[in-house]
């Protein structure tokens, strides 16, 4: 059984999956279609039915475009530490080391 802030997030997600089929102008039939299920059931994920498989959210997301947002959902940790740490390797540049020799600096008298 689901409570009540649950029920509203399922039922917030159903809403912008609505929206983002009429910005694209799909008919519920045919998004359905390629989602690979009937118009109700279509209709129950617009709704936040908990009861629609997590396959046929991924296959809408696809079709959307924004498969790449459900593999957020529950991704790693970012440690701030890491993350510095590694963008510090990357900013560190070493310069190509010469050898060096006496006759290269100026002498005083042509300064």
């Amino acid at each position: 059984m689901l409570n009540i802030i649950e029920q509203n997030i399922l039922k917030k997600l159903g809403e912008r999956l609505k929206q983002a089929r009429l910005e694209r102008n799909d008919p519920q039939k045919e998004f359905a279609f390629r989602i690979g299920v009937s118009i109700p059931t279509l209709y129950k994920m617009e709704q936040g039915d908990p009861s629609i498989s997590i396959g046929v959210w991924a296959k809408a997301l696809s079709i959307l475009g924004r498969l790449d947002e459900l593999d957020r959902l529950i991704s790693p940790k970012e440690s701030l530490f890491e993350r510095y740490e590694a963008e510090k390797k990357i900013k560190k540049r070493q310069r190509a080391r010469t050898a060096v020799q006496k006759s290269d600096y100026p002498k005083k008298s042509e300064l």
